[in-house]
């Protein structure tokens, strides 16, 4: 019999999902980022729920309450990807028995926080004992069908960019993490992108209503295994030739003889969209961003052979099936 750490998350989801009945008006389930059913006409209920646990979304240095707020950030984040407005919250927590009063204060603090940051309520939940902070947040919103951006729509010769810039995080934890050094001067941003991130709500919202939009995803996971992740969904590669890497991630890479690449690739949790863009409509959906205040930048073409390549500076590499996953050593 496997054990979980041999499966993995994905094997783990694949495995409940086949014991489960499908929903006949489920417009999305399983393997995009939210789950939508159809309500009335085109019109859907969009849902989406995700975890936050202490042992392990919980770095060093992360107080209480940015840990509450990187909950609904996860949250909001998939929404974004989605193109959907989110609603409403609820939230279930499990508590410590070792938590204090003004421990419980700064958790209801950082949720508020985060919520409201995206226009967000939380109206109700529930609490319970347990031996590591836990908090489960589940988001609400509506869209029209024609709105919701999936992941399995790209095709051949569609765009793939993406909303910022990547290694960040990834110098951040190991920061936090192992330690290392940074000088000051980019020591709080690489920081702060792990403690604050954010969700590219704006920009989802402003991109779903192009229709230049083939797929979405965003990419806590890490750009490569998301990639990958639209890459299975849409039954396309990818060939990158731009990675749009920090200045900050690049001068941390340099100080400890790191690859600035491995970082960007394959570091997880920058909350940015990856999506892809009908060529036709490049244009129309870069300005219609621009006017929202973000921006989207041009990192490769999806391809009809399935191997997803980065070609930057005349080398090739095979880009890895590599990112979060739980469970997973």
């Amino acid at each position: 019999m496997a054990s979980l750490e041999s499966l993995g998350e994905k094997k783990i989801i694949q495995i409940i999902q086949e014991q489960l009945d499908v929903m006949p008006s489920l417009v999305l389930g399983f393997k995009d980022d939210v789950s939508a059913i159809s309500i009335d006409g085109d019109r859907l209920a969009v849902l989406k729920t995700d975890m936050l646990v202490g042992e392990t979304d919980v770095p060093p240095g992360m107080s209480l309450k940015q840990a509450a707020r990187k909950a609904v950030v996860m949250n909001v984040s998939d929404f974004a990807a989605k193109g959907v407005t989110p609603l409403v919250m609820l939230v279930s927590l499990g508590l410590p028995r070792d938590f204090k009063e003004d421990d419980v204060k700064e958790t209801g603090a950082g949720l508020n926080e985060g919520a409201r940051e995206y226009g967000v309520y939380v109206i109700g939940g529930d609490t319970n004992e347990a031996s590591d902070l836990i908090i489960s947040c589940f988001l609400l919103g509506f869209s029209k069908k024609e709105r919701l951006v999936s992941r399995c729509g790209a095709r051949p010769g569609d765009i793939v960019a993406v909303t910022g810039e990547f290694g960040k995080t990834a110098a951040g934890l190991k920061i936090l993490l192992e330690g290392l050094s940074a000088p000051k001067k980019i020591e709080k941003k690489l920081k702060e992108a792990v403690l604050l991130p954010k969700a590219r709500l704006k920009e989802g919202l402003a991109l779903s209503g192009t229709g230049g939009l083939t797929a979405s995803i965003d990419s806590s996971d890490g750009l490569a295994w998301s990639l990958y992740e639209l890459s299975d969904a849409s039954n396309v590669g990818f060939i990158i030739n731009r990675v749009p890497v920090a200045k900050e991630a690049v001068e941390f890479a340099r100080i400890h003889n790191l690859d600035p690449w491995e970082l960007s690739l394959y570091g997880g949790e920058e909350y940015e969209l990856i999506v892809t863009v009908k060529p036709e409509l490049w244009e129309k959906t870069k300005r219609e961003i621009e006017r929202s205040g973000g921006a989207l930048m041009k990192i490769g073409v999806a391809t009809e052979e399935r191997r997803i390549r980065l070609q930057v500076d005349g080398e090739t590499r095979i880009i890895k099936r590599k990112g979060w996953e739980h469970f997973k050593m």
